[in-house]
């Protein structure tokens, strides 16, 4: 009997404007670009007219319609801020979804970094902070967590389970795993409680990547055919996670594809065979036990062909500038200046380094897709342009922290 459980990220960054070399000194406001695609709220209210607010409409109807359909969604603290801000009339859509008990929110990192990489404290205080975010928004505390990417290790495992999680997603690569199939609930090596959950990410990039490809041998995908591929699994299958963006639909899927009537459709076709059901991940913690144990030592994630960390960490240039970031750590923290730390974290958000990415080949349509820059040289360059002027904010306050510190040291010696 295959439980479905649809996982969907939601997630926009700050993207940076395009910062050049003479406003270092000048200009420290540099998420507010006009330049259509460099403008964040234009990006926005793109995407919540094509993706945010139509999808919800659906995903609400089938909620209505299906007693049995639920799903599982994880915001990055950056698009919760962003919603705040620029439309508030889709974080209430999303809370609507919430209130029906049938939707699991997930935790992650605020910012959709790479923390974990490069500072576990770091990691730690952001995972907190998106808890606390979310409980605020919606009333909850997560018990799932995925990070960034489906970014995953045997560590991190062990780390999550130790700040309270029951369960964790990760990539069902086929590099890990082998023989085994992604269709069942594993055990993280080292940990005792945490439940594994791994994408089947055949049938979910069906829908995310192929769903709308002429040259699919496929083509054309409806609901009937792939509740089939589904129901085919039956008797060697516990679980099917579909896990993939949630702009998924009517974004990268537009809506004359017909992706929002496939959606709408999919519950009632998967429904018809009598053992097919839908779980949260949560759910399927609860009730499947592992089959076995997985090993993971190195880094995987979900993004392009190789499961790794190289569309993020895989030249020269992307590694200068997210070390020249996490090198400036301490000296943020001992500002204790809100804005230089949330300007600090913004700049960990991934995508900054996605589109840093020179890997051009068989993912570099993915990687093109909401990239505001022509290459990622010019990425590059307006982000190091940036990091040129926060270091000079940052030793201005350092130096200012030092002073009052000193003058309150030397009044508290004079006074005893």
């Amino acid at each position: 009997m295959p439980a479905v459980s649809f996982y969907f990220q939601v997630h926009q960054p700050y993207r940076l404007k395009r910062y050049k070399i003479f406003d270092v000194g000048k200009d420290h406001d540099y998420f507010n670009g006009k330049d259509g695609n460099l403008n964040n709220r234009w990006v926005l209210e793109k995407v919540a007219k094509k993706c945010y607010l139509p999808a919800n409409d659906v995903i609400y109807e089938m909620l209505s319609n299906h007693p049995e359909f639920r799903a599982s969604y994880s915001f990055s603290g950056v698009i919760l801020d962003q919603f705040e801000e620029f439309a508030p009339e889709v974080l209430k859509s999303f809370q609507r979804l919430v209130d029906t008990g049938k939707v699991e929110i997930l935790d992650e990192t605020y910012y959709h970094s790479l923390s974990y990489l490069y500072s576990k404290d770091e990691f730690i205080r952001q995972v907190v902070k998106h808890r606390n975010r979310v409980k605020e928004l919606f009333g909850i505390e997560p018990t799932t967590f995925r990070n960034t990417e489906l970014i995953y290790n045997n560590d991190i495992a062990k780390t999550i389970e130790d700040l309270g999680y029951s369960a964790i997603l990760a990539e069902g690569a086929d590099h890990v795993l082998g023989w085994r199939s992604p269709n069942f609930i594993y055990k993280p090596v080292n940990t005792k409680n945490i439940a594994l959950l791994l994408k089947d990410y055949k049938l979910s990039d069906d829908i995310a990547f192929r769903f709308s490809s002429k040259y699919w041998e496929e083509y054309p995908l409806d609901a009937g055919k792939y509740a089939h591929w589904i129901s085919s699994k039956n008797g060697t299958a516990d679980i099917i996670n579909l896990f993939m963006d949630y702009e998924t639909f009517g974004e990268h899927q537009w809506e004359d594809t017909g992706i929002f009537e496939f959606l709408r459709a999919l519950p009632n076709e998967i429904l018809k065979h009598k053992d097919n059901t839908f779980l949260t991940p949560s759910q399927v913690a609860k009730l499947y036990k592992p089959v076995g144990e997985l090993d993971i030592p190195h880094y995987m994630s979900w993004a392009d062909v190789e499961r790794d960390l190289s569309a993020w960490l895989s030249n020269p240039i992307q590694h200068e500038a997210i070390g020249r970031i996490y090198k400036l750590e301490k000296k943020v923290l001992e500002t204790e200046n809100r804005h230089i730390l949330e300007d600090w974290r913004r700049l960990q958000t991934s995508d900054h380094f996605y589109y840093m990415c020179t890997k051009w080949f068989s993912d570099g349509d993915v990687h093109k897709y909401f990239n505001p820059y022509e290459t990622p040289f010019d990425a590059f360059i307006s982000f190091m342009n940036v990091v040129e002027d926060f270091e000079l904010r940052l030793e201005k306050e350092l130096i200012r922290v030092r002073n009052v510190k000193k003058e309150k040291e030397r009044v508290s010696e004079y006074v005893s």
